[in-house]
């Protein structure tokens, strides 16, 4: 997969996944909207990546490991509630942010080897 369609795919289910929480929840929190921001910055860097800018690759990386350690706490919060459907929701956003951080690692290696 390319780095770019798995930022696309990443930003979109951060948008989705953490809009579906805030408005599913009876008591939503503006910190739920943390993913969405961050999916909507991915989002905007994503013609960047696609022209393979180093700069902003780097960005969406970091956007990106970021995410998945501030997702942690949800996943934990959930887990310890025992929200099914919260569970499902954080734990697919961590998924495809790690999917995505495996693939710009990837890239990044393949880029370096010159292949």
């Amino acid at each position: 997969m390319k780095p770019h369609i798995a930022s696309l795919i990443n930003a979109i289910s951060l948008i989705v996944l953490s809009l579906w929480a805030y408005f599913a929840s009876t008591s939503p929190s503006l910190t739920a909207l943390i993913p969405t921001v961050v999916g909507v910055i991915l989002l905007c860097c994503n013609r960047g990546l696609k022209k393979q800018n180093k700069v902003i690759a780097h960005v969406v990386v970091v956007l990106t490991f970021l995410i998945i350690i501030g997702l942690i706490r949800p996943l934990m919060g959930a887990l310890n509630e025992n929200k099914i459907l919260g569970i499902f929701r954080v734990g697919l956003m961590i998924l495809s942010s790690v999917v995505a951080l495996i693939t710009f690692i990837n890239s990044f290696i393949k880029a370096r080897r010159g292949l």
